[in-house]
């Protein structure tokens, strides 16, 4: 899947981040801190295979936020279909996960069995998002 993954320069959502989470019950949270100082919010937990972007991220103009849709499954024009999202672990491997777009949240949320899993083991290193 590594090879689907686009480039840089067509990627409309571009996160990169180190990882310190707070494990909750059945989920685990992490804050994060962007090149902009931004502070993100950032929930794993296990279910239907997707994730919800912060709405800000998918605004084309910073000054406007993007309206989140009116049903978690409706997507509005600003979000892509699907994103990447890259996971690397402490011992250097790096898992690929294609995770369908379900709306838009107040912060980000994955919603994905192994990903929450390694998470609560303390496995990753860091974590991409691309899309």
């Amino acid at each position: 899947m590594q090879s689907e993954i686009p480039q840089s320069n067509s990627c409309v959502i571009k996160l990169s981040f180190s990882l310190d989470f707070d494990i909750g019950q059945g989920y685990v949270t992490s804050k994060i801190q962007d090149r902009d100082g931004n502070i993100r919010k950032l929930n794993i937990q296990p279910g239907t295979r997707g994730i919800k972007l912060q709405s800000d991220l998918i605004s084309r103009d910073k000054n406007k936020q993007a309206e989140p849709p009116s049903h978690v499954y409706v997507q509005t024009t600003n979000l892509p279909t699907h994103v990447y999202v890259r996971t690397t672990l402490k011992d250097k491997k790096t898992l690929v996960r294609k995770l369908p777009v379900i709306g838009t949240s107040d912060w980000l949320l994955i919603f994905e069995e192994d990903l929450c899993m390694l998470a609560i083991k303390g496995q990753y290193d860091e974590m991409e998002i691309l899309g």
